[in-house]
């Protein structure tokens, strides 16, 4: 699952704020029950809501084996274990094996943080048949995310302008107006959700995962976690270490960083697969149709943008294609090698004056469906970020520091840098410099790292298997392009992390696969 990088615009005026479920942060009454021995009702999955992304119920899966969706209670406040609680939404497809051959539950989290765990595994089911030989498939919405007491910002239409907006401002005006409306869509997500903005750190979502393990009945938390689920895993691992069953995290976040340091490191991921995007369409025999060289490819990327800063040009019915769209659309291609001809496709049609496909992907990065609804990805994304993150920086902060992001990345670098400003004005203090993912006395956990990555870059594989500690992360490392490494369909890295999660065999450290 995509971890879209905040390449984000400005808020406008927040004028006519959602009023849902959210402001109450969708909660229940107090409760003496032992929310552990609660009973999961598991019934045919409905439509996805609009914060889950909308669209239809998911279709069975090849064979027939219907999808099923329940609601596990756990508490707001995870001090107060018996205060309000909220729902999260869980979806399964049991075991397609014997039951004297299920392990248990496979548990997945296909990262964001905001991403939609109960959409997202039926729309991947099928690559992931094979591990559904032993297990169940289980997902959910993580706290403040879909159907799970969402975060709520702002309404449809305000999201649309608020898109629209500049994100690497090139002057003083620009820089004021820039943080004048993060600090509106900051104060929206406070009035529209104040009562659940302390409670969906990480931290949060790992105590609600064990308590599904436990409702769910296993006694190991059997995980395959994706992007910012790799940071969910060894947040878990670090506070259960016990409970740690097989465990596979792919596509990792480093633990180490403080989200300047994340910023930073993701301008020049997607820096290097724009590189190598631009290598692999001018090395083909025919000719690559948005340049004649590397360089020429990357050039004409870069006048394209400083002249949509200049002047838009037409993108989807009357909203144009803007700087910051193209941008954010140039960076959903780069998330997977299968994207790049669509990439190619959009620049031409840019270069033509049309911005339809660059649009597209840009919808499609900020949860846009074509009806216009928004899934709440964006506000549940800034808000899990900013409770965990605790360095609140300044405009002088991200002015200081733009050379180097320039350096790293002369298309990504102004807006990430600037991205570090999201949470500057934030109702809920961040919880720390960065997750402590220490996890003495766990079992194995196999780390996947792509030497490719735009989203997660390599590097970072390495730092989890040393923050985890001594006998716990083992590297696998796949030399690929993408967001991820299983995903690729790649038969070395699924051979290892079946073998593993199947059949308990840990490959040996340092294991690379191309």
């Amino acid at each position: 699952m995509p971890n879209p990088p905040r390449l984000r615009v400005a808020a406008l005026t927040a004028t006519a704020l959602l009023l849902s479920c959210a402001l109450a942060g969708c909660g229940g009454d107090s409760h003496d029950e032992d929310l552990t021995a609660q009973e999961l009702s598991w019934k045919d999955c409905q439509a996805p809501s609009r914060a889950e992304g909308g669209g239809e119920a998911p279709s069975p899966l090849p064979g027939g084996a219907e999808w099923q969706c329940a609601t596990l209670k756990a508490p707001r406040d995870w001090a107060k274990p018996k205060g309000d609680t909220i729902d999260l939404a869980l979806i399964r497809a049991k075991t397609s094996g014997p039951e004297d051959r299920r392990i248990g539950s496979l548990v997945f989290n296909f990262g964001g943080p905001g991403g939609s765990g109960v959409t997202t595994l039926p729309a991947f089911g099928t690559d992931y048949a094979n591990l559904r030989t032993r297990y169940d498939l289980v997902s959910f919405d993580p706290r403040g995310v879909g159907r799970s007491a969402p975060v709520e910002c702002l309404s449809d239409p305000q999201l649309d302008y608020y898109f629209e907006q500049d994100w690497s401002p090139d002057d003083a005006a620009e820089r004021t107006a820039l943080l004048n409306n993060t600090k509106e869509f900051n104060a929206a997500c406070e009035d529209n959700s104040k009562k659940m903005l302390p409670h969906v750190r990480t931290t949060d979502a790992a105590r609600d995962m064990d308590l599904m393990r436990q409702v769910l009945g296993d006694d190991k938390l059997y995980y395959f976690g994706i992007s910012y689920g790799t940071e969910l895993g060894g947040v878990y691992a670090h506070l259960f270490p016990k409970h740690v069953g097989r465990a596979v995290f792919d596509a990792v976040v480093d633990p180490t960083q403080n989200s300047e340091q994340g910023s930073l490191g993701q301008a020049e991921g997607f820096q290097l697969a724009l590189d190598n995007f631009a290598e692999d369409c001018t090395s083909k025999t025919e000719d690559c149709p948005v340049g004649d060289t590397a360089q020429d490819v990357k050039d004409r990327i870069a006048k394209l943008l400083a002249d949509l800063d200049r002047k838009p040009i037409p993108g989807i019915g009357q909203r144009m294609l803007t700087q910051t769209a193209a941008t954010n659309g140039i960076a959903q291609s780069l998330y997977s090698k299968d994207f790049w001809e669509y990439l190619v496709e959009g620049l031409q049609q840019a270069y033509d004056g049309d911005g339809r496909i660059l649009m597209l992907l840009s919808d499609s990065l900020n949860g846009r469906s074509e009806n216009g609804e928004y899934s709440n990805i964006t506000a549940a994304n800034i808000a899990i970020n900013c409770a965990d993150d605790k360095p609140r920086y300044t405009a002088a902060d991200v002015e200081r520091r733009l050379p180097e992001f320039r350096a790293a990345s002369p298309l990504f670098g102004d807006f990430l840098a600037w991205s570090m400003v999201s949470c500057t004005d934030w109702a809920v203090p961040g919880a720390a410099d960065h997750p402590d993912v220490s996890a003495a006395g766990a079992a194995p956990i196999l780390v996947v790292g792509n030497t490719g990555d735009p989203a997660t870059p390599y590097e970072g594989a390495r730092k989890m298997v040393e923050a985890l500690g001594p006998g716990v992360g083992v590297e696998l490392t796949y030399k690929g392009q993408g967001h991820g490494a299983y995903g690729s369909k790649n038969s070395c890295v699924q051979k290892a992390v079946d073998g593993y999660l199947l059949n308990g065999r840990v490959p040996a450290a340092g294991t690379v696969c191309s």
